[in-house]
């Protein structure tokens, strides 16, 4: 079957612009041009649409082709479209640079939709997966922009999950997207999600089993946290960012941890991480004394061997709540070195 698109208002990862309907959108005339420029470069053969033969030529056709038929569906053109129409103006150049490797993928978990922005790289061999949780408040789109580990580790599957609309200590009516914190609590909606996500993962992608990693920064971070401590089993390795662990404990298996803390965290007390912290040594049965491990900027790694193999890293900045930008790159070598056991 022939599958054809036409021309319209979207933009992904500023490469081009599609749609599918028979129109052109309206736009400024400079816009246009170079729209119906490119569209002309990709019909091959002059008819007028863009075939099944000659979408493969086209470099944005692997991102918005989520299920990679080699052909672009409506709803995989529709999705794509809602990632671009989603995109700030004042970032759209970030954006573009950020989400260009990125496909959009929906779940359906209750009856609910739900969405990731992946990363899939072009290697055949199994492949680690990474998933990265935003804050409360953040989104699929912001963590991507900020963690970035697709960049950093890009012969990873990357996921960037986004949250519901969940109540928090800033946002107590939950208007704001956020994770649940605690094993039961938002009908386990999101360990739900993050089952079924893997489960397509493994399918699909031929994802490592003992290459599993999960991180997170605040809100993220407990969701990292009750990840250890509901799926510890399938996890090679986590590194929750300014959080704590909120009751999870008693369920926790060792498994190496690296833990990003600000010494001025005005939300997440470092008080309250220092414990974390100590509990987390204590779960590992790490050794009371740390080396140091590696430094970046601000951040400061110190690593606590551990008898069993399963080391725990504190990463200590003398900042903020803020998630710091060089922590992305240490957690990403951090989980370069551990594979599960």
């Amino acid at each position: 079957m022939r599958n054809t698109i036409t021309c319209r208002r979207f933009c992904f990862a500023s490469m081009c612009l599609i749609a599918i309907t028979a129109a052109w959108a309206q736009g400024t005339g400079e816009r246009r041009g170079r729209l119906v420029d490119r569209f002309h470069q990709l019909d091959v053969n002059g008819d007028g649409v863009l075939t099944g033969a000659e979408l493969p030529q086209a470099p944005w056709v692997k991102r918005v082709d989520a299920n990679g038929d080699g052909s672009i569906t409506p709803d995989e053109a529709r999705r794509a479209f809602e990632v671009a129409q989603e995109t700030p103006q004042n970032s759209a150049k970030d954006d573009a640079k950020t989400l260009a490797t990125l496909q959009l993928r929906e779940w359906k978990i209750d009856g609910v939709i739900r969405q990731a922005l992946i990363h899939v790289p072009k290697t055949d061999p199994v492949k680690p997966v990474v998933f990265a949780f935003h804050g409360h408040g953040g989104t699929m789109r912001t963590a991507a922009r900020t963690f970035n580990y697709h960049t950093l580790w890009p012969e990873a599957i990357v996921v960037y999950m986004q949250g519901l609309p969940t109540p928090g200590k800033t946002d107590p009516d939950g208007k704001k997207p956020g994770w649940q914190k605690s094993p039961g609590d938002q009908g386990d909606r999101d360990l739900k999600f993050f089952d079924a996500v893997l489960a397509d993962l493994m399918r699909e992608y031929r994802a490592d089993a003992n290459r599993i990693y999960v991180t997170g920064h605040s809100n993220g971070g407990v969701f990292t946290y009750l990840l250890w401590g509901a799926r510890g089993d399938v996890l090679a390795a986590v590194a929750p960012s300014a959080a704590i662990a909120m009751g999870n404990f008693p369920v926790l298996k060792p498994i190496p941890v690296l833990h990003v803390a600000g010494k001025n965290d005005e939300l997440v007390r470092f008080a309250w991480q220092e414990n974390a912290m100590n509990a987390v040594r204590t779960v590992n049965q790490c050794e009371p004394q740390g080396k140091p491990w590696d430094k970046s900027g601000p951040l400061v790694g110190t690593i606590y061997p551990s008898a069993t193999g399963m080391p725990f890293i504190s990463l200590i900045h003398p900042g903020s709540h803020k998630y710091p930008e060089q922590a992305s790159a240490l957690i990403s070598k951090f989980f370069q070195e551990n594979v599960r056991k």
